[in-house]
């Protein structure tokens, strides 16, 4: 399924954790990691200093790229290490197209903190701009890595980002052999308790029961055998947490349209809240090119 994996990592605690779950995945799918630290020269303050500020960089680069080699190949990975200049976030896309990736791992946070989630972060504009799935491990999480999955949970509402999510899943769970989840959740917090509210949960139902029934056919279309599909009602990122930990979801996969829509929902939405406190590793997963007047409503 992978044949090259991108570990980008600043020596952080997170990264390190991290890296433990990139070999799990690399190992499982006997494919080549590839090390990569970036010395940020795309600060005005470094950028207009260099020279020494520029080799203190480098050199911490290469000992943190050193370390994390030589833990692959302990583990028996084949590796690849590279510390590069640059604007993080960049290059790590241009290393990650330039050296054929097909697949990116990286922590929700580094050096910056856990407040620091997602929200402007290196990891958020990767997913949103990232051509290959991206990986996001959450290092506050409560549970520990499980790679290759025995359940992948893939929550779907029927747009685009869904659709991929789910081919992303199928993916995953033959390559895997885990057991697909397709989850749809019913949002009723907002509804009151009058006759319109019945009759407008009763057509939020229906439309339900035909979203997991299209990805179902798409799933029966090939060799995958193991399926569970769920419809809950309630608030999603509340159901689609507690449906992790009921089933123990070893791993989730989300879809994204891109930049634009991934800034609306990240501030508050479904997805953010999901990969804020998940306890397991979402992939995420982007059309190229995609356009941003769709938004993912998961």
């Amino acid at each position: 399924m992978y044949d090259t994996i991108l570990f980008p990592t600043d020596g952080s605690d997170a990264a390190e954790s991290a890296l433990e779950y990139a070999l799990q995945i690399a190992a499982e799918h006997e494919a080549t990691i590839h090390i990569l630290n970036v010395a940020d020269t795309g600060r005005d303050s470094v950028t207009t200093i260099r020279g020494e500020v520029i080799d203190v960089l480098e050199t911490e680069g290469e000992r943190i790229v050193a370390e994390a080699a030589q833990y692959a190949k302990d583990e028996g990975v084949p590796v690849v290490s590279t510390v590069l200049q640059g604007d993080p976030h960049k290059t790590i896309l241009d290393y990650s197209e330039q050296s054929d990736i097909d697949c990116i791992v990286m922590p929700t946070h580094g050096q910056r903190g856990i407040k620091r989630i997602l929200l402007g972060s290196v990891t958020e504009r990767v997913i949103n701009t990232a051509t290959v799935p991206v990986v996001a491990i959450n290092p506050g999480r409560d549970r520990s890595l499980v790679y290759p999955p025995k359940h992948v949970l893939v929550p779907t509402d029927g747009s685009r980002g869904a659709e991929l999510a789910v081919t992303q899943g199928i993916a995953v769970a033959n390559a895997t052999g885990a057991t697909l989840h397709l989850l749809h959740v019913v949002e009723t917090g907002g509804l009151g308790l009058d006759a319109r509210s019945v009759l407008k949960e009763g057509e939020l139902t229906e439309r339900a029961n035909e979203i997991i029934a299209e990805a179902t056919e798409r799933v029966e279309e090939t060799s995958l055998d193991s399926i569970t599909t769920a419809i809950e009602h309630g608030t999603p990122s509340k159901e689609i947490r507690a449906y992790i930990d009921e089933h123990q979801i070893d791993l989730a996969v989300m879809g994204t349209h891109g930049q634009t829509d991934f800034s609306r929902y990240a501030m508050g939405g479904v997805s953010a809240k999901i990969i804020r406190t998940s306890p397991v590793p979402v992939t995420w997963v982007r059309e190229p090119d995609a356009g941003s007047d769709e938004e993912v409503n998961l």
